[in-house]
């Protein structure tokens, strides 16, 4: 999870996101140190995104602008605005109400790994 200023444009977070990521762990096998796609809407349609995230060698999946439409993207985007709407469930996310971005970015976490929690709880009961 990473936060950015109110008033920047979403493509300059993809590269410290893509970067962050951690190796995956599998079972067999090495771990994989990337991964494999990475779905996005119109608003990343670069071409010099595009290019940056092909030369990690992730298959890149984000929307064209006025050639593809927002419905194709829609089944795997839902999974991103299904976790957005938990973590608003917590009233403190709702409003940020900390002045500094190290404790928002604390409550945020928090507010995941609850998320977490309880959805591994109901699959195990």
């Amino acid at each position: 999870m990473a936060i950015s200023a109110a008033n920047t444009h979403d493509i300059h977070a993809l590269k410290p996101l893509v970067m962050a990521i951690p190796a995956i762990k599998s079972r067999h096998g090495p771990r994989r140190r990337k991964a494999a796609k990475l779905h996005a809407d119109k608003a990343y349609d670069q071409p010099g995104l595009r290019r940056w995230v092909r030369d990690r060698g992730i298959k890149v999946r984000i929307a064209r602008k006025g050639i593809e439409t927002s419905k194709k993207l829609g089944k795997h985007r839902w999974v991103i605005e299904r976790t957005m709407a938990w973590l608003t469930g917590y009233r403190r996310l709702t409003l940020r109400y900390e002045r500094k971005a190290a404790h928002f970015l604390a409550f945020l976490i928090l507010g995941a790994a609850l998320t977490c929690h309880k959805k591994l709880r109901k699959l195990t009961t």
